[in-house]
């Protein structure tokens, strides 16, 4: 039962942790009158981090073989 609720909720508070993340990006260019050029900036430097962990997840789930 442990590990079906682990399975579940992982994915759910990850997924919940990086709309946060980006929240907290986005409210950091709106406080700091970054502009379009600089919010694109923000978004592209520090959300690097967490495409690379989506992007490691997927490539784990492709090597577990429950993709292609």
């Amino acid at each position: 039962m442990q590990q079906l609720f682990e399975a579940w909720i992982t994915p759910i508070m990850v997924g919940g942790l990086i709309v946060f993340m980006c929240f907290i990006i986005w409210d950091l260019a709106k406080k700091s009158n970054a502009g379009k050029f600089g919010t694109i900036m923000l978004f592209v430097v520090l959300g690097a981090g967490m495409l690379g962990y989506v992007i490691k997840v997927v490539i784990t789930w492709l090597i577990e073989g429950h993709g292609l």
